[in-house]
């Protein structure tokens, strides 16, 4: 899967940026967070680590904020959909995948410290939005495609209602399972998984008499 990194500022001319480069920096970003922590993380450390000048992170981002997001947004960027035939199977895969990018301790610092931080930054929690958030809705985006395919689900001639739609099934997923993983630190297996997409599926009432 191609790597996404922060996109480059306008306006700015000279050299193109590294795709390596930016991997590096990236990687470098999650191993300080784990093993320094948010508050003593500094981009003159995350430059030494990657091997570049503390300039070429400047050229990049503003500051340790956007950086700690792009390398958070990066994990994120790995999920795929599978295509296990169902509707319910694919979305009991991605889940697993996402409950085992957020058990990674790169992933658990840096997501914690950013939210964090956002509380009182809102032009962090616009980028979180931004780069993680409405990038990652293509998974829903895909599997509710598929699953129009497949006779799974109705077509919806409802541009602005489609979007409610995505946007009400990313919420669900993506803060049951955050929720679960970080918050209550429990474990996010495959029965587990099951029950809640029985749930996501058919309602509560639906998943209470399903065998």
């Amino acid at each position: 899967m191609q790597s996404r990194t922060s996109a480059p500022r306008t306006g700015r001319t000279g050299r193109p940026r590294s795709v390596e480069a930016d991997e590096a920096i990236l990687a470098a970003t999650r191993a300080a967070l784990v093993e320094l922590g948010w508050s003593k993380l500094t981009l003159g450390n995350v430059a030494t680590r990657a091997g570049v000048a503390k300039t070429t992170l400047y050229r990049r981002w503003a500051g340790k904020n956007e950086l700690v997001v792009d390398a958070v947004a990066a994990l994120f960027d790995e999920l795929e959909l599978p295509d296990r035939g169902t509707l319910a199977a694919d979305i009991e895969g991605v889940v697993l995948q996402f409950a085992a990018i957020l058990a990674r301790p790169e992933a658990k610092s840096g997501l914690l410290a950013v939210l964090a931080e956002s509380t009182r930054d809102d032009a962090l929690r616009e980028r979180i939005r931004t780069s993680v958030v409405d990038r990652q809705k293509r998974l829903v985006l895909e599997g509710r495609a598929r699953a129009q395919v497949r006779g799974e689900l109705p077509p919806e001639s409802d541009p602005s209602s489609a979007a409610r739609t995505v946007d009400l099934i990313f919420d669900m997923v993506a803060g049951a399972v955050v929720h679960r993983t970080l918050i209550s630190a429990e474990p996010v297996d495959e029965p587990w998984v099951q029950s809640f997409t029985r749930v996501l599926l058919l309602g509560l009432a639906g998943a209470a008499t399903h065998p």
